[in-house]
């Protein structure tokens, strides 16, 4: 509880008391001597101004900026008129049990708060860096990329890098919600915001402190709340005109039946003030935020980034999910499975293939140069020619050599042999003659079957993978997966298209997510109605562009968020239902004479402590 609450919980403990003995005493008979004179409705106003001037002064205060209608200038003239009338008793009260509302409300949205604001823990607060054979500590926003930082037992990460020496357990719970540890030594990449086991670490930084992963959270999580759902905007909107017109309700309640029907003013001012208690919106301006924000600090338990309610109230809307093949479903580790040449040896066919790839960044080449296992001469290469969606076409030993698939083979005409097996086959030619091809598989992640099965489980109606693989690797990471369709042998451009066709064919709520981790995945995830990118190993791009983030890159947690993330809508329409139906009746009857000021205070806080509660069910984590 904050310093701020615990004053309000002594106010509310001493108006209690103050107003407990002033009821005692009137029911015993003890004011009977000042009953109808100034003197008791000062006695009253003591407990009241203890319990409510913060409200008047707010309510005078937004008066004087322009700002009428809001739930502290409806107390304040439905108190105002309860003391008119002379129901002193019931003013106090109205007040005392709103006060208490508002305590209530605070502290379940500051518990609500907390799971995201957990994160900001995260944020280191120093680096270790060797200076004259010394360790300093030094702001992490003064450490430059390439620098070499130490990271003893118990430390929090300050920059994302890569270790030099040591080894070690990194604690991720705080960023992905798993708790078991991952293991860190030479060669491995580490990443900010996690917590240093029981080794000590030198760690080579690879990104500025604004750039780092732990910086990007943050960011995330502060504009979290800028993004509002629909429902959100509703309320809002709904609050903006629902309370002048409630307001203007009261006054025509307690001036035009006096004037039709002559006389009892007292009992329609008292009616209006019941109307104006009723009508106060708090359990709607409370609990539809709190609903979403206990959403979204659920999901960010479970090592989930959503970037805003309106992604949250998309997601449980989702029937289609499309994803990117490789690092998604796929490891994304290229392994050379076999090595076919159609003349000469299988060394020689990987030597040529090694060289021609020398300069190439893709997995691909890549594996081919680790399964080739020797440095490469590149006096014996010259300048490579990209072509677009095929491969290239580069100088080995001063003769042209092609590398690519097959596509690039039957546009060069180069008589080849076809090959029919799961994984990318990448053919060779060499001098205008074919000279072979590579089989090159990519492995399934462990649990991307569970995944997919999850999501259907949880409602999702459709899967599909797209990919620039072929087609016949494709369909068996389909097959092996569970995947609806399949587009495989797209260029980059295509998956930005294939994704508005999908859209296309959506029904008018449906949504669908695109779930991805490359620098070509960007523009897709800015695309789709949900972009889901992986946080852990998925590149700054993607992640900027993605609407949530997978922290661990654990494809099973979507079905996760989305059992969340309807979760928390059904909650926020209970609310809204059940506030507005319990006020539409409690308004009617009040309006009716039926309804008192005790049922008027039910109607406001009584139905903004049961919404809140209702909310804070958000709170807890769905696990898929």
């Amino acid at each position: 509880m904050t310093k701020k609450q615990q004053k309000m919980l002594i106010r509310i403990g001493i108006a209690f008391f103050l107003f407990a003995g002033l009821l005692v005493s009137e029911h015993a008979g003890l004011l009977e001597g000042v009953e109808g004179t100034a003197v008791l409705f000062g006695i009253y106003l003591i407990p009241y101004l203890v319990i409510g001037y913060d409200i008047i002064y707010k309510a005078a205060r937004n008066i004087s900026h322009g700002q009428v209608f809001d739930e502290n200038f409806l107390m304040m003239i439905a108190t105002f008129g309860a003391f008119g009338v002379g129901e002193y008793s019931e003013a106090v009260a109205v007040m005392l049990f709103y006060q208490v509302g508002e305590l209530f409300q605070g502290y379940a949205v500051g518990k609500s708060r907390q799971s995201i604001s957990d994160m900001m823990d995260i944020c280191p607060e120093y680096a270790n860096m060797e200076v004259d054979g010394k360790l300093t500590q030094v702001d992490p926003d003064d450490v430059e990329p390439g620098s070499m930082i130490v990271i003893k037992p118990g430390e929090r990460i300050p920059l994302d890098g890569v270790v030099l020496e040591g080894e070690s357990y990194i604690d991720t719970a705080a960023l992905t919600g798993e708790s078991v540890p991952r293991k860190a030594s030479v060669g491995d990449g580490v990443i900010s915001g996690c917590v240093n086991g029981s080794g000590t670490l030198k760690v080579q930084t690879t990104k500025a402190f604004d750039d780092s992963t732990v910086a990007r959270i943050l960011e995330l999580v502060e504009n979290a709340s800028s993004k509002k759902a629909k429902m959100e905007n509703f309320i809002t909107k709904f609050a903006r005109y629902y309370t002048p017109i409630v307001t203007l309700g009261a006054v025509i309640l307690a001036v035009l039946p006096p004037l039709i029907l002559g006389g009892g003013w007292g009992e329609w001012i008292r009616r209006a003030c019941i109307f104006l208690v009723i009508s106060c919106p708090c359990a709607l301006v409370i609990s539809v935020p709190l609903g979403f924000f206990g959403g979204i600090g659920a999901a960010s338990r479970i090592g989930i980034l959503v970037k805003g309610s309106n992604f949250l109230e998309a997601v449980a809307q989702m029937e289609t999910i499309v994803f990117d093949k490789t690092g998604t479903l796929t490891k994304g580790e290229f392994k050379v499975q076999a090595v076919c040449p159609a003349e000469g040896s299988e060394k020689e066919l990987l030597e040529l293939a090694a060289l021609a790839e020398g300069y190439s960044n893709h997995p691909i080449a890549g594996s081919i140069r680790e399964a080739y296992g020797k440095e490469i001469n590149i006096d014996r290469i010259g300048q490579a020619q990209e072509i677009a969606g095929c491969g290239i076409c580069i100088p080995v030993d001063g003769k042209e050599a092609l590398i690519g698939n097959e596509k690039l083979m039957r546009e060069r005409k180069i008589d080849y042999v076809p090959d029919q097996s799961a994984g990318t086959i990448v053919y060779i030619a060499y001098e205008g003659r074919f000279a072979g091809r590579i089989v090159i598989a990519d492995r399934v992640k462990d649990g991307a079957a569970q995944a997919i099965r999850d999501m259907k489980r949880v409602g999702v109606k459709k899967c599909v993978m797209l990919t620039g693989d072929r087609q016949e690797a494709a369909d068996a990471v389909a097959r092996e997966l569970g995947i609806d369709e399949v587009h495989a042998e797209l260029l980059p451009g295509d998956k930005v298209s294939k994704v508005e066709e999908l859209l296309a064919r959506q029904e008018d709520k449906a949504k669908l997510a695109f779930v991805g981790d490359g620098m070509n995945d960007a523009p897709v995830l800015t695309r789709a109605d949900i972009g889901i990118a992986m946080g852990s190993m998925g590149s700054d791009a993607a992640i900027e562009a993605a609407d949530v983030v997978l922290m661990d890159d654990d494809v099973k947690k979507i079905a996760s968020i989305v059992k969340i993330s309807r979760k928390t809508l059904t909650i926020v329409k209970q609310n809204i239902l059940f506030a507005l139906g319990v006020k539409g009746l409690v308004l009617l009857l009040g309006a009716l004479g039926v309804a008192n000021m005790w049922e008027a205070v039910f109607a406001d806080v009584g139905v903004s402590v049961i919404a809140i509660l209702n909310a804070m069910r958000a709170l807890k984590a769905e696990k898929g």
